[in-house]
């Protein structure tokens, strides 16, 4: 199970966000993570990452020991975590966030994300939902760090086979 959350909201304490996320993943034994949604190409694009993120964990090709800082390297297209967080983590102010929940490896339960929980993500963390934030589009991509050079070797309707390249390619940089 993957839920991918568009919102947008506050970010006072980037250590605090962080810890209260990471409370709130383990009180509801969920994968979270957050990211920024300037930065991140549609919901494939993180289904994706956390596909890959997965297959790493059963195969033990892991980078981390944490699922949801896998997640955050194949979403980002890096293989290290401070410039993945630099160039995807959320930042301190007003921004639009993207959550990815997942139960992750957890495949006895296969834990659906309810309504009950995902309000009570936007309460703990005072989000309003806005799917809007997940629709990327050219300038998603420059902020991902894909030039225009090469955006102009492909049409526009394969934009986002872009950042699912770049996501997979994570495997090979390893």
């Amino acid at each position: 199970m993957i839920t991918v959350l568009g919102t947008h909201g506050t970010i006072k304490n980037i250590d605090t966000f962080i810890q209260q996320l990471l409370a709130f993943s383990k009180q509801e034994h969920l994968v979270i993570q957050a990211f920024d949604a300037n930065v991140i190409y549609g919901k494939d694009h993180l289904i994706s990452a956390t596909t890959h993120a997965k297959r790493a964990f059963q195969q033990g090709t892991n980078a981390t020991n944490s699922p949801a800082l896998e997640i955050l390297l194949y979403a980002a297209g890096e293989r290290q975590i401070q410039k993945a967080i630099k160039k995807i983590g959320v930042k301190k102010g007003e921004q639009q966030i993207v959550f990815v929940v997942t139960d992750f490896l957890d495949q006895k339960t296969n834990r659906y994300v309810g309504k009950t929980v995902i309000q009570r993500l936007l309460k703990t963390f005072q989000l309003t939902i806005d799917e809007k934030v997940l629709k990327g589009d050219r300038t998603t991509l420059k902020r991902f760090g894909i030039t225009d050079q090469e955006l102009s070797t492909i049409p526009e309707e394969k934009y986002g086979d872009v950042i699912l390249e770049k996501v997979a390619m994570v495997d090979v940089i390893k």
